[in-house]
């Protein structure tokens, strides 16, 4: 006979486990409680892949804040089950409370993120390490919450009908895999390119305070006290009120937002298939620049210095044929088409609404010279390590890289070996390709890591840099508005097919540059040459090496 205080059998319910009075056949209360986990955990994994998303393109280095947000969010997890031991004497209020919490908080933290990277960005200090503090926090609370999940829903599934542990596990992880699989697809193909990254978040937080409502509510409300009901019922109503009226002002908070990272002269905006397109000034005397995933891509005070010194060199050899990779906003083609003897010019630009505004924006069409109407230049919507795979071998003179800057992680392939193999395998004999290598004072490493790549690729190269940057947005993975201390130069390299780096000059029967001259740029090879990095590996498609 088992004396009063010994302990229980292995197996044996606590002493508050007893069945939950249900409304409905344990059968089918069980389904219900597995259901709630699949949604649950469908939501979880989008408040995840949310903070990734967003992150990425507010602090850039994409890996980097995967890597962040996934490991601390894991971390985050086991400490939540294991806190979440305590509760389970009140599994099913406690449970409530928690998707009530979850919702709150997933749901508003793409827009807390966003507020403070656009209204303390400016700010410096302290205050620039802002969104970063704030992706770990959420991280980490979002992780607390989801982690505590786990033994109250399996608490909640053995009241339903006791079965063994090993069983009840598999149920409980096969509904929650499901669910996070259904997430993980929902959020890329659906919720981003329909709703975008703050609604999809909120309206996320929605449907969890209303899984987890309506499953407490609904099956275990025998279970609670009708004060309790109560509490519960008006803390989701409370929940959704505050989400549905972000998601009512999430349009007009956007705008703020954007406002204050851009400043007033927004003009356009636009969320392609590939990226955010902003276009602020051109119009009253105003500079016109684009930003692209809010990276100063073009400033409009600075932006022909740029241009003609990454085209200008190149083109003082045979340059009847000309390839263009990226560069959509037309600016390298209008330095290109300059050029009277050029035949034939072809621009493979990865994002189609940045073709669409160059031919159709007034102010940067009228930037660009309007070389969408010129008869030579033809224009392919690709990938431009997929389009170089399939083009033919010694099929351009020039070969003119005008991609986002080498830091981007997105843009690490577009800097590696092997796209420098296949860039130098359509280029005819004695062809060049120049290649913007970002800022040289700022990132040495980088652009002479560029440098290395492109020599491992079998050409021979010079480099240089001019002087710019005049507006205050920092280009590359962190440009906070305002910085401190953005970049203030341009870094170039030049590689050719010959046994003999090709001659850095101009053309000089060619267009006569309005920044650039001949003196200038061996000057600009001269500095460049000050900040060599030497001993470099090349960058590669499986060990990228661009980091700062």
């Amino acid at each position: 006979m088992m004396e009063q205080h010994a302990p229980a059998p292995p197996g044996a319910p606590p002493p508050w486990g007893r069945p939950a009075r249900l409304p409905v056949r344990p059968g089918t209360g069980r389904f219900l409680v597995l259901a709630g986990v699949f949604v649950c955990a469908a939501c979880g994994l989008v408040y995840e892949l949310e903070l990734v998303a967003l992150a990425s393109y507010l602090i850039g280095d994409s890996v980097t804040q995967a890597s962040v947000v996934l490991s601390v969010m894991v971390f985050a997890m086991g400490v939540g089950s294991l806190a979440a031991k305590r509760l389970r004497r009140h599994a099913a209020i406690g449970f409530a409370a928690l998707e009530a919490a979850l919702a709150l908080v997933g749901g508003c933290s793409a827009l807390a993120l966003y507020a403070v990277f656009a209204w303390t960005g400016a700010w410096g200090g302290v205050w620039a390490s802002g969104p970063r503090c704030l992706l770990v926090a959420f991280s980490l609370a979002i992780g607390l919450l989801i982690g505590a999940e786990v033994p109250l829903l399996m608490e909640l599934i053995q009241r339903i009908r006791r079965q063994d542990a090993g069983g009840a596990v598999a149920d409980l992880f096969a509904a929650d895999y499901v669910g996070a699989l259904v997430g993980g697809l929902a959020f890329p193909f659906l919720l981003l390119p329909l709703l975008g990254q703050l609604t999809s978040s909120l309206l996320t937080g929605a449907v969890n305070v209303v899984a987890g409502g309506a499953l407490v509510l609904g099956l275990f409300r025998r279970d609670l006290s009708r004060r309790a009901r109560r509490v519960l019922l008006a803390v989701g109503l409370v929940v959704l009120g505050v989400l549905a009226f972000a998601a009512a002002e999430v349009d007009d908070f956007e705008r703020a937002a954007r406002h204050a990272v851009y400043g007033d002269g927004v003009r356009v905006a636009v969320q392609s298939g590939v990226q955010e397109i902003v276009l602020t000034g051109g119009t009253a005397g105003r500079p016109l620049d684009l930003f692209l995933d809010g990276r100063l891509r073009v400033g409009g005070r600075d932006e022909r210095r740029y241009h003609e010194a990454l085209v200008q060199p190149a083109m003082a050899g045979p340059h009847a044929r000309v390839l263009i990779l990226g560069g959509g906003d037309g600016l390298a083609a209008r330095e290109v088409l300059r050029h009277p003897d050029v035949r034939r010019l072809r621009i493979v630009e990865l994002d189609p609404e940045v073709v669409r505004l160059a031919r159709t924006d007034p102010a940067l069409a009228r930037l660009n010279d309007h070389v969408y109407g010129d008869p030579r230049l033809a224009v392919t919507t690709a990938d431009a390590f997929g389009w170089l795979r399939t083009a033919l071998s010694g099929s351009y003179d020039v070969v003119i890289a005008d991609l986002p800057d080498p830091g981007i992680t997105a843009s690490t392939k577009l800097y590696s070996q092997e796209f420098y193999g296949l860039a130098r395998r359509v280029l005819a004999p004695g062809g060049r390709l120049v290649v913007h290598a970002g800022p040289v004072a700022a990132r040495p490493r980088v652009f002479w890591t560029v440098e290395s790549t492109l020599r491992a690729a079998g050409l021979r190269t010079v480099s240089y840099r001019v002087g710019g940057r005049d507006s205050g947005f920092a280009a590359g993975p962190d440009r906070t508005a305002g910085a401190a201390h953005p970049p203030g130069d341009w870094g170039f390299v030049l590689a050719g097919t010959g046994a003999r780096p090709p001659a850095l000059r101009l053309d000089p029967v060619g267009p006569r540059p309005a920044t650039l001259t001949s003196g200038a740029l061996a000057a600009d090879a001269r500095a460049a040459a000050g900040t060599r990095v030497p001993g470099l590996s090349p960058s590669t498609l499986v060990h990228p090496r661009y980091r700062g």
